[in-house]
C-alpha cells in the first residue's frame, strides 16, 4: 500500500468510530498491534459482547417496507415469526417458534389451523403504559395486514399477494380503488383468530409450502398494532417485537447495538443435527440446555469498504468478519485454510456455498436495453455473452465463486448443476456476430456501435462506490468496449440504488440475490409479472411464464413441478431480462472467544446461538 492511503483511511476511520492503529508487515499484510484488542469483560461491564461490521448500510427496522439483507439481518434478531429452521439441522428443517407445534392443513392444502404458545411477551416498550404486552394471534394479522397495506409500499407484498389468502388481496385492492385508508379493523375471512392463541388461514388455492413463508422472522415476525400507532412515522426506529434482542442505540449507517431482551421468555439451546454431523453434534453436546441468548449485547458497525473492514479485524477491534472480502481470501485462508499468522491466534475460518446468485438487471421498459423485439433481445443477449464471468471470478472475486447457468439458487428446489446454458457462456465473437446481424453497427467508424435505426448506443449500469464494486465495474466497461458498446458507470448508495431499480428508473444495476427458503420457485418471482416494481426488478412480463409459475405454485413438491421449472429456466434465458453472473462462496472468521458460529442456511438469526468465551482473549 501507498503511504498515500494512510491519510485518507485514517480520517475515513474516525468519522467511523474505528481504531487508528495499523501495521504493515511483510508481505503487504496487516498484523494486530498490541493495545488494539476489543474491550475486555471489565471494561464491557461484565457483559458478553459480539462485535462485528456489515458491508452496506441498514435501511430501517420496520419489517413492513424491507427488502435488503442488511436490516433484515437486524429485525430477525427482534421480531419472531410462527416457524424457524432447525439452527445446526443440514438439510435445513423447519420448527416451531412462536408456534404450538406444526400447522394442522387441509388434504388440499387450503386451510391451516395454527396454535401459539402462550405467555410469550413482546419486549417492554412506553407504547404498553407500563403493562405485559402478550404475543397473540391478531399481531401476526395485523403484521400481515401492513405488508397489504399500499401506504407502506412493501417490496414483499407480492410473496403474500401470491398466497391467496382470502380477502387479503381484496382489502388492498379496496384501499387502492377507494383512495382510502387501509381499514385495518375489518375482518378477514381467510385470516381470523378464533381464539387468543389460534390462526386460521384459507386460502383460494393450494400451497403446500405455505409454512415456508411463515419461516421468516425478519420480515414476518409479529407486530404490535400500538407500537405502531404510538410511533407513527418514526416506527422504523422504534421496532418492538417478540426476539431475543431489543434495539439499544442506533446511529444511521454507522452503528447498531442490540441488547438481551431483559423480558424474553425461557428458551433453551436445542436442534437436531444430522447423526453423521460431526461438527453439529459437537456444538449440540457443548450447548443444549442453556438459555437462549447467550450474549448479553451485539455491536453492528456499517464499514462498506473492503479494507478498513478486513483491517478492523485484523486489529481486534471486532470478534467476527462477516463474508471476508474477496480482496483479502488469499491473505485470511490461502488454499481453504486460515493463515497461519491468523491460525496462531485462534482465528477459526467458516467456507461454505451460498444460497445466493449475482445477476444483472436489464430494466424492460428501457428504451435502450428493454423490450421485446428481436434486436432488442439479441442486444442483451450480445452483452451476456460479452461478460468475461470466469474472469470476473478469479480476479476480482479471487476464486469465491462458480459460473451460474440459471435463476436457480443452490440448496433450493429447481437446482440443477447439471444444467447448462448460454447464460454460463463467455463468446465475443458470437456476441459482435448477434450485434452485427441485427444492426448494432459502427457506421462512422469511430469504434462503437449504433442502434438499428442510427442513433448513438451508450449503455449505463448503476453501482456502488466501494472497492469491489469498482473492480466489478472495470471489467464490464472493459467488456463492453471489446464488442463495441459505450458503457458508462454511475454509482450511488446501495439503498439509493434499491429504490430506484424498484421505481424503474434505472437502466442496469447489479446486486446479489439470497435466498429466504428451500423454495426454488421465489428465485422464479425475479421474472414474474405481477411482481414487477418490487421482487421482479427487471420488469419482466411473459405470459407463458406467468403461467408455468402459477401451476408450480400449486403442484406439490415432484417431477411434474421440476419440470415445470425446466420450461421457466429455457424462457429466463431466451429473453435474457437478466445476467445470471455467478453463485458465491462465503467465508466467515471469528477471533477463538466467539464460540458456536455455524453460518445459517436461509435465515438471518444466529447470534441467541453463540456464547463469548472471553477466558480465550488472551491467545
Amino acid at each position: 500500500m501507498s503511504k498515500d492511503v494512510f491519510p485518507e483511511l485514517i480520517d475515513r476511520r474516525r468519522r467511523q468510530g474505528l481504531g487508528v492503529a495499523m501495521a504493515v508487515v511483510a508481505g503487504g499484510l496487516f498484523a494486530p498491534l498490541a493495545g488494539l484488542a476489543t474491550p475486555s469483560v471489565a471494561e464491557s461491564g461484565g457483559q458478553k459482547v459480539l462485535r462485528y461490521a456489515l458491508r452496506a448500510a441498514e435501511t430501517g427496522f420496520d419489517p413492513a417496507p424491507l427488502s435488503d439483507l442488511y436490516s433484515r439481518i437486524i429485525t430477525s434478531h427482534l421480531f419472531e415469526g410462527l416457524y424457524t429452521y432447525d439452527h445446526l439441522a443440514r438439510p435445513p428443517v423447519i420448527k416451531p417458534l412462536t408456534a404450538d407445534g406444526m400447522p394442522e392443513a387441509s388434504a388440499d392444502f387450503k386451510v391451516f389451523t395454527i396454535k401459539l404458545k402462550p405467555g410469550i411477551f413482546f419486549a417492554d416498550d412506553p407504547a404498553f403504559k407500563g403493562g405485559k404486552r402478550e404475543l397473540v394471534a391478531e399481531d401476526f394479522i395485523y403484521a400481515f395486514k401492513r405488508f397489504a397495506d399500499p401506504a407502506n409500499k412493501a417490496p414483499s407484498w407480492s410473496d403474500l399477494e401470491e398466497l391467496n389468502i382470502v380477502g387479503l388481496n381484496e382489502a388492498r385492492d379496496e384501499a387502492i380503488a377507494s383512495h382510502k385508508p387501509f381499514d385495518y379493523d375489518k375482518v378477514l375471512p381467510g385470516f381470523r383468530a378464533l381464539d387468543r392463541h389460534t390462526l386460521r388461514i384459507e386460502l383460494k388455492e393450494s400451497r403446500p409450502r405455505l409454512i415456508e413463508s411463515l419461516a421468516d422472522s425478519s420480515l414476518r415476525g409479529a407486530v404490535a398494532r400500538e407500537v405502531v400507532e404510538f410511533y407513527g412515522d418514526q416506527i422504523a426506529a422504534h421496532p418492538v417485537g417478540t426476539g431475543p434482542f431489543i434495539l439499544a442505540n442506533w446511529r444511521r449507517s454507522s452503528l447498531i447495538t442490540l441488547a438481551r431482551n431483559p423480558a424474553y421468555r425461557e428458551r433453551f439451546y436445542d436442534a437436531q443435527p444430522a447423526a453423521d454431523d460431526a461438527e453439529g453434534q459437537a456444538l449440540l453436546a457443548r450447548f443444549k440446555g442453556r438459555r437462549l441468548p447467550m450474549i448479553d449485547r451485539v455491536e453492528v458497525a456499517i464499514i462498506e469498504e473492503p479494507q478498513p473492514r478486513w483491517l478492523s479485524f485484523l486489529n481486534q477491534e471486532y470478534d467476527f468478519i462477516e463474508r471476508v472480502p474477496e480482496e483479502y481470501i488469499s491473505q485470511a485462508m490461502p488454499a481453504g485454510k486460515v493463515a497461519a499468522n491468523l491460525a496462531k491466534h485462534g482465528v477459526q475460518g467458516y467456507r461454505s456455498q451460498a444460497p445466493d446468485i449475482v445477476i444483472s438487471v436489464y430494466n424492460m421498459e428501457d428504451p435502450v436495453v428493454g423490450g421485446y423485439t428481436p434486436e432488442r433481445i439479441a442486444l442483451r443477449r450480445a452483452m451476456n455473452l460479452a461478460m468475461d464471468i470466469r474472469a470476473e471470478i478469479d480476479i476480482v472475486r479471487r476464486g469465491q465463486g462458480y459460473t451460474a447457468q440459471s435463476p436457480f439458487i443452490p440448496n433450493t428446489s429447481g437446482y440443477d448443476p447439471k444444467f447448462k446454458s448460454e447464460m454460463g457462456d463467455y463468446d465475443p465473437a458470437r456476441s459482435k456476430a448477434l450485434l452485427d446481424l441485427y444492426g448494432y453497427l459502427d457506421r462512422d467508424g469511430d469504434g462503437w456501435r449504433e442502434q438499428p435505426d442510427g442513433s448513438p448506443l451508450r449503455v449505463w449500469r448503476a453501482s456502488q462506490t466501494d472497492q469491489l464494486s469498482r473492480a466489478l465495474d472495470e471489467r464490464w466497461q472493459r467488456d463492453m468496449k471489446a464488442i463495441g458498446i459505450r458503457a458508462e458507470i454511475r454509482p450511488a448508495q446501495w439503498p439509493e440504488n434499491l429504490r430506484a431499480v424498484q421505481a424503474g428508473s434505472l437502466m442496469m444495476w447489479w446486486l446479489g440475490i439470497s435466498a429466504a427458503q428451500y423454495d426454488g420457485q421465489s428465485t422464479l418471482g425475479l421474472y414474474y409479472g405481477p411482481q414487477a416494481g418490487s421482487g421482479n426488478y427487471a420488469r419482466f412480463k411473459n405470459e407463458q411464464f406467468d403461467a408455468l409459475y402459477r401451476k408450480a405454485l400449486v403442484l406439490p413438491d415432484g417431477p411434474e413441478r421440476e419440470a415445470l421449472f425446466v420450461q421457466a429456466k429455457r424462457i429466463a434465458v431466451a429473453y435474457a431480462p437478466y445476467k445470471i453472473h455467478l453463485h458465491r462462496y462465503i467465508t466467515d472468521m471469528a477471533r477463538p472467544w466467539i464460540v458456536g458460529y455455524r453460518r445459517p442456511v436461509f435465515w438471518n438469526d444466529w447470534w441467541q446461538y453463540v456464547d463469548v468465551d472471553d477466558s480465550q482473549r488472551k491467545t
